[in-house]
């Protein structure tokens, strides 16, 4: 008697897997490096960015922390000040309708 496979059919398992044998055997089929390249290249297509593999100085952390803060906080005005005009306009609404049917 032979001692039983650890190993998965490919009929077994969830759906969402597919028929894949390296699913269940935990394998990739596509090294990480070809991923990587691949992502490194549509950045550079389309955002005309390039990945940079060093470190940076504590100044150039706190410059792009800066650049963050600041663009958040812009972004939190900016929809401040919709919010408002917003509540202005529905409660101007609110207000006219409860006029109109206290007249009548």
């Amino acid at each position: 008697m032979s001692r039983r496979s650890r190993r998965h059919s490919t009929g077994f398992g969830y759906i969402g897997f597919g028929n894949s044998q390296s699913t269940f055997n935990q394998k990739s089929s596509t090294p990480f490096s070809v991923y990587k390249e691949k992502l490194d290249l549509e950045a550079h297509l389309h955002y005309e960015m390039e990945f940079l593999h060093k470190d940076l100085s504590k100044e150039d952390k706190q410059k792009i922390k800066d650049k963050i803060r600041k663009e958040e906080r812009q972004l939190f005005i900016r929809t401040a000040i919709i919010s408002f005009f917003v509540f202005l306009g529905v409660s101007y609404l609110a207000y006219y309708l409860i006029k109109q049917i206290l007249s009548h």
